[in-house]
């Protein structure tokens, strides 16, 4: 019968006695103990506990709840997924919601009643498992395939879309074509407080010179030949919502001007118009042109760069999200599979191999299409190389073990944490998480040459 491992709890005290008692409390989980702020930060590298107790009075100075804070402070830098249960004096209720305002899950006051405690710790865990499957169901849903993503580069733009969807900043988005822009600029607006107003795109590059400002601007009647009535500009219907700037590194410099003088004002004039028209709306911008080189040749105003892009998100090219490339393509089958009613459920060896080979100069927008013409084209349920219309040009992938895979994270690992501690092992199984022993089990199994004189 296979052993069921115990979830981890980490109780932080200076009191030998109460770590004791609790440690007995508490059997149905496995309890690490530590008395002092570096203790703990060692055992959290080392066991990476899913709820913690702290005892905001640590050493040197027990009376003082700062050494306690930092503890907490530090806990979350490393783990920031960790349930905190602070325990505070009787008297030391201040404490108590400054450590909660830090990011502490809960408090429980002295005396240590372990009955009570195991109630709240219980709960704690129960919240981290939920908030731990919640997380897990997060990274693969999507109401759009393009968002999908587990590789680190496309995790990291996520969290970036996350963060600034509720902060009004200009936002540049920075990538190839067809690497998703528009989907992460609407990504950004739904996650807004302006998800209830309009989302107006345009595209600089697809308008002629002559009609792109009265696009964005509008116009009065009589402005021009043709203009029989009043037309209200792209950025007017915008009002409220979020305007999106798709290839503005193509907006031709004689307009750049009057751009930038309504991202400074938030006013606009209508062309063949006198008045001023005070306008709210939320920018983002996109291109997928060099900035920088452009204001080097005076094709792009460097006032008008700094102005847009007040934060930068660079979108990765597809063939540098590795295994995204795979999730991505499954997903666009079972989207096209259902659309075009087809019996379409999966991709051949082969199509694999051509999927992970091929470079992928039209990102996201070439796979899509390159699916949804295989789900049409394809004979068998499970589509072909042929039927994608790639073919492997490169050498097979090498297919290596995970614990292959492992050996080498570990062993360049080690080797960086040895050169950072001064080639001190005590303090790069501390810096490693791992103990000692570990540690000198390690170098040997894997034979590491920098440390393998250290065993002798």
């Amino acid at each position: 019968m296979q052993k069921t491992s115990k979830k981890k709890l980490l109780l932080i005290d200076d009191d030998p006695g109460i770590l004791k008692q609790l440690k007995w409390s508490f059997t149905d989980y496995e309890v690490i103990t530590a008395e002092s702020r570096e203790a703990a930060l060692v055992q959290v590298k080392l066991h990476q506990p899913s709820v913690v107790t702290l005892d905001l009075g640590l050493p040197p100075d027990p009376s003082n709840a700062s050494e306690g804070l930092a503890t907490l402070t530090a806990i979350l830098n490393f783990c920031p997924h960790t349930k905190i249960i602070v325990i505070t004096g009787n008297d030391d209720r201040s404490h108590a919601v400054t450590a909660i305002a830090l990011g502490a899950s809960d408090f429980f006051q002295k005396p240590v009643e372990p009955e009570i405690l195991g109630h709240i710790i219980d709960r704690a865990f129960n919240i981290h498992q939920l908030e731990d499957d919640n997380r897990r169901l997060n990274l693969f849903q999507s109401t759009d395939p393009t968002l999908i993503g587990t590789s680190e580069a496309m995790q990291k733009v996520i969290k970036m879309v996350e963060r600034i969807a509720k902060n009004n900043v200009s936002t540049l988005l920075l990538g190839e074509s067809g690497t998703g822009k528009e989907v992460l600029a609407k990504s950004i607006h739904h996650l807004s407080d302006r998800q209830d107003q309009p989302f107006i795109a345009i595209n600089c590059a697809s308008i002629p010179e002559n009609l792109l400002e009265s696009e964005l601007f509008g116009y009065e009647k009589g402005a021009f030949t043709g203009a029989n009535k009043q037309t209200k500009g792209k950025i007017e219907c915008a009002e409220g919502g979020t305007l999106f700037l798709d290839e503005i590194g193509d907006m031709p410099l004689s307009l750049q001007a009057k751009m930038l003088r309504f991202l400074q004002e938030r006013v606009i004039e209508r062309v063949g118009g006198r008045s001023e028209i005070a306008i709210d709306v939320r920018i983002v911008c996109a291109t997928h042109r060099d900035l920088k080189g452009m204001i080097e040749q005076e094709s792009f105003r460097e006032d008008l760069y700094y102005r847009i892009n007040e934060i930068c998100i660079e979108i990765p090219p597809l063939r540098q999200r590795d295994s995204d490339i795979i999730l991505l393509a499954k997903a666009f089958l079972g989207l096209f599979s259902k659309e075009l009613s087809s019996r379409t459920k999966g991709f051949t060896s082969d199509a694999i191999q051509a999927l992970m080979t091929h470079s992928w100069p039209g990102n996201i927008r070439e796979l899509q299409n390159k699916i949804k013409s295989a789900v049409i084209m394809a004979d068998n349920p499970m589509i072909d190389a042929q039927e994608l219309g790639l073919q492997n040009l490169s050498p097979p992938i090498e297919v290596i073990t995970l614990r292959e895979v492992r050996a080498k994270a570990e062993s360049k690992a080690i080797i960086s944490a040895y050169g950072l501690c001064n080639q001190n092992m005590s303090k790069t199984a501390e810096q490693l998480g791992i103990t000692r022993p570990t540690l000198y089990s390690l170098v040997e199994k894997y034979q590491i040459n920098e440390l393998t004189p250290k065993l002798s």
